[in-house]
């Protein structure tokens, strides 16, 4: 199996049409799209040449400054117009709308990263609460449990190494020791020839659809951050651990060095990410114009079975494009306490932005990752839905590791039926779907748990086994009742799936205490088997 996850990771906001200039917007650029029978020879470059007398006409009088193939190359029928500045670019779609050459001609919105990063003086600890939250979270306010489960999720699949996962984003620190034997080898020789016939030369470990080349290394920050989230190799002994910690990534840069971009490098990478084996998006981008060109490169990865995933937007308003789009998975973020995040710790009028079109939340604010700098510096967190995003990214990937046949609607409906509803603020999370949490708040371990075959659970009395004081103070004698009499094998694991402790029991009493090794305060899991039965309980500890 060969699959690329496509991390559509670059939460981009843009101006909103009617509060900004259209120059303001699109940085003097149009995007046209030839009708089926409409188009003509095509000549660009130093010609800029349609060799078509009306458009050729209409290019020297709007002084087009440059042309430039864009969507899906193969196709070689959508173009992006360079114009000079204060051009009324209003008048100029107009013009070469009424030609009827083409099905399309808007603005080339622009808009930038979502995400935004402080760098904390506290010393580094046990800093990632997304995946696992003891309630002991410094930076804000935390409830115990209010994470993702992936520590227990990871007790299924780590991720499958064929797995391509493709980043779409500022790029990525490809030599970081998180993404050490995993960026994506594209089989393609480095000679200047498009050797694999995909209309990009020497692609190969991605595009720079930013500046055109083949050097998809990170000058922003965002996307390591966004990277990291979602595929940070885990058990290593280094920095964090992401969603995914095996399979392959794939860095589609569309986003400059502020952090901004066009949605023709967008659509054009959605249609590479998917032309090159891509199995989910993540997108954390977006921007508030809707456009033609975008819509159908969402809908593109849909029809081709390739979940994308989209950040909703920072601004604590309605959700931003390509998230608004119905094919899109639109994911907004949630805080260390379950709450949605408003305002994000950067500003006090941001917040998760909210809408119909809202299909999930996961943790996004105070979210450690890595640094595009330094591949030792592991103390900056960054805030956004961009940073929600890469955890929904990396937990449909993992779903796609256990069961490679699943489609885009079985994966929303697992998501659905997994999702935690009612954790937030009950104003907001009322039961069922609603537009500031969706269908809830993701749960890895509950979504992988839906796919195994049903795990038989104790008989009789032990269905109702109870196992506490939980959460436990250190050093405290942990109490198992409602057993019945056998052996029984104990364990506790960390949240890496490392087991710390085990013990061979064999009671003929409905309750044990067992005087567990001093373990740091943290999360950790017990199981509980009776091998006799061949089944097992597992269950999250927290240690005070």
């Amino acid at each position: 199996m060969k699959k690329v996850v496509i991390l559509f990771l670059c939460l981009l906001s843009s101006y909103f049409l009617s509060a900004q200039t259209m120059s303001d917007l699109t940085t003097h650029q149009i995007i046209l799209k030839f009708k089926k029978d409409k188009k003509p020879n095509i000549s660009v470059g130093a010609s800029q040449s349609f060799d078509n007398r009306v458009l050729d006409q209409l290019n020297k009088e709007n002084d087009i400054q440059s042309i430039h193939l864009t969507g899906h190359k193969k196709k070689g029928d959508t173009f992006v117009l360079e114009l000079p500045p204060n051009t009324p670019i209003e008048a100029v779609m107009q013009s070469y709308q009424k030609t009827g050459l083409f099905e399309y001609v808007e603005p080339n919105y622009l808009g930038k990263g979502h995400g935004v990063e402080t760098i904390p003086d506290d010393p580094r600890f046990n800093l990632q609460w997304s995946h696992f939250n003891d309630g002991s979270f410094t930076l804000s306010t935390a409830t115990v449990d209010a994470d993702i489960d992936s520590e227990l999720a990871w007790d299924i699949t780590t991720g499958d190494p064929d797995m391509i996962v493709a980043v779409l984003d500022s790029g990525a620190k490809l030599n970081h020791p998180e993404f050490s034997g995993r960026i994506w080898r594209n089989n393609e020789a480095i000679n200047g020839v498009d050797n694999d016939g995909n209309s990009y030369i020497d692609d190969i470990n991605g595009w720079d659809f930013a500046n055109e080349d083949n050097d998809v290394t990170d000058d922003h920050g965002h996307g390591t951050n966004v990277a990291g989230i979602a595929l940070a190799s885990g058990n290593n002994a280094t920095g964090y651990a992401g969603m995914n910690w095996n399979s392959q990534i794939m860095i589609c840069k569309i986003l400059d060095e502020n952090n901004r971009g066009f949605y023709s490098w967008w659509a054009e990478a959605i249609y590479y990410a998917v032309d090159n084996g891509a199995t989910v998006i993540n997108f954390s981008a977006g921007g508030f114009g809707s456009s033609n060109l975008l819509e159908e490169a969402v809908d593109y990865a849909y029809f081709n079975n390739v979940p994308l995933v989209v950040s909703a937007g920072n601004s604590n308003a309605g959700v931003e494009y390509p998230a608004k789009y119905d094919n899109a998975i639109a994911i907004g973020s949630t805080n260390p306490d379950d709450s949605r995040s408003i305002p994000f710790f950067w500003n006090d009028d941001s917040g998760s932005n909210f809408g119909v079109e809202i299909d999930f939340v996961a943790p996004g604010n105070y979210i450690y990752g890595l640094n595009y700098n330094s591949n030792t510096n592991f103390n900056s967190y960054w805030g956004g839905t961009s940073q929600a995003a890469p955890h929904l990214t990396g937990l449909i990937s993992l779903l796609f590791s256990v069961d490679e046949t699943l489609t885009i609607d079985e994966i929303r409906a697992i998501l659905e039926e997994t999702a935690e509803d009612q954790v937030g603020e009950p104003t907001e999370d009322i039961p069922g779907f609603d537009v500031y949490y969706g269908h809830g708040r993701i749960n890895a371990f509950q979504a992988l748990s839906s796919l195994m075959e049903p795990v038989n659970t104790f008989e009789n009395i032990e269905k109702n086994i109870l196992i506490y004081p939980n959460p436990l103070t250190r050093n405290h004698p942990l109490e198992i009742s409602n057993l019945t009499d056998g052996p029984y094998t104990v364990s506790i694991y960390n949240a890496l799936g490392q087991r710390l402790y085990s013990e061979k029991i064999t009671t003929d009493n409905l309750q044990i205490t067992i005087e567990l090794p001093k373990l740091n305060s943290g999360t950790y899991f017990f199981r509980i088997e009776n091998p006799s039965r061949n089944n097992s309980i597992l269950e999250k500890l927290i240690i005070k």
